[in-house]
């Protein structure tokens, strides 16, 4: 049996999306799995997490400092009980956040899914940074020596992009790393026969600085500026979202806020509009652009690697210069004005959706990976090392 951990899968973000794609799609023959996870005590009551085959364990996840390893703490335990029970085999810890793993017994293998890791959401990958770093240096050293001993512990890593490989690399973890990419549902997201396209472009997603969020607002002003009557749609949320929200108040009547979206209402929105955006700097494979392009949408985005094999420059949309938002809105209305190719577009991309990125293809491989037999014997590197390590990382010693 496999156990899934990761504390949010009530959450509307990436991860939250991945899982339930995920295991809304499991193959007849899927091994059992079991789901531990958070949910907020002071929540009001809803509709309780249910797949199909899943036993799905909620424990309590405070909403206080200590409360992720509060949780963190009550999720070994109940791993510690179904190994007891003969019942799990392995672990497939989803990350970040990266405090679970401190908890998660060393009795069970581990298979580790990165989404992101901080080498990248810190700015570190590349000399060209486009986003500040958000963190303190001494925070950034602990979080990166913690993900270097995970990644050495974890007897498979699956990441989600080319980018993913790479920037594990630079923690020195070579083998057994599989390339399996976000999916999507292609039945839930689809392009809707009737539905009025009332909104000319759309952006989703988390509104934080690392997601572009000062650059979605100059590329919604410079979209204004050049088409005045433009319809755009700013779907998400997130810790910069009053910021935009204030910074594009004076465009009120060209700019809908969606806010917090569940996942029931997100393909409504890709149905009423023309074409998807996105300004994020970095991202593991959003979750957003594949609903998007499987609603029949051309995606306009930054050139980014972690893009390339999703978004063909051209044929499911467009690739814009990093950072240059005059450029994106140029190309944006470029495309506006052109519906035949927005139609073009937007079949290239569902057919490229559901052929590299359908779930139910997916989700065999994400499980292939997470039963391969186990390498030879290692000894992985201690975490009270590994931490007193992160010393050097704040003195600027360089990963290898």
């Amino acid at each position: 049996m496999i156990v899934i951990v990761y504390p949010q899968c009530h959450g509307v973000g990436g991860i939250a999306r991945y899982l339930d794609g995920l295991l809304t799609n499991l193959p007849d023959d899927a091994p059992g799995i079991v789901v531990i996870t958070g949910r907020d005590p002071h929540a009001p009551p809803g509709p309780a997490l249910a797949w199909r085959g899943v036993e799905v364990v909620e424990l309590p996840l405070p909403d206080h400092r200590a409360g992720l390893a509060l949780w963190s703490w009550r999720a070994a335990g109940v791993l510690r009980r179904l190994r007891r029970e003969g019942r799990a085999q392995m672990v497939n810890l989803h990350t970040p956040p990266l405090i679970p793993a401190l908890f998660m017994p060393r009795s069970l293998p581990l298979v580790l899914t990165m989404h992101s890791t901080y080498v990248g959401l810190s700015g570190r990958y590349e000399d060209n940074r486009h986003f500040p770093n958000t963190w303190g240096p001494l925070e950034v050293a602990l979080k990166m020596r913690l993900e270097r001993w995970l990644a050495a512990r974890a007897r498979t890593v699956i990441t989600l992009t080319e980018q993913g490989r790479r920037e594990l690399a630079c923690y020195g973890r070579h083998d057994r790393v599989a390339i399996v990419p976000n999916g999507v549902d292609t039945r839930t997201f689809s392009p809707g026969r009737d539905a009025p396209r009332d909104i000319d472009v759309v952006f989703s997603g988390r509104i934080e600085v690392l997601k572009g969020s000062q650059a979605l607002v100059q590329v919604c002003r410079q979209l204004v500026r050049l088409r005045p009557g433009i319809r755009l749609a700013i779907v998400g949320y997130g810790g910069q979202e009053p910021r935009v929200r204030q910074a594009l108040a004076p465009l009120s009547g060209n700019v809908v806020f969606a806010g917090r979206t569940p996942f029931s209402e997100m393909a409504a929105w890709y149905r009423r509009s023309r074409v998807y955006a996105s300004t994020s700097f970095h991202e593991g494979l959003p979750s957003t652009c594949l609903e998007a392009m499987a609603c029949g949408l051309p995606a306009v985005v930054w050139d980014r690697l972690f893009y390339r094999g999703l978004v063909d420059d051209g044929v499911t949309g467009c690739l814009v210069e990093t950072g240059h938002t005059e450029a994106m809105a140029r190309r944006l209305i470029a495309l506006l004005d052109d519906p035949a190719q927005i139609s073009a577009m937007g079949l290239a991309a569902r057919g490229a959706v559901q052929a590299g990125h359908d779930w139910r293809q997916l989700s065999r491989r994400v499980l292939e990976a997470c039963v391969q037999p186990p390498p030879p014997p290692s000894r992985a590197p201690q975490l009270p090392g590994a931490i007193a390590g992160a010393l050097d990382g704040v003195a600027g010693r360089a990963l290898p």
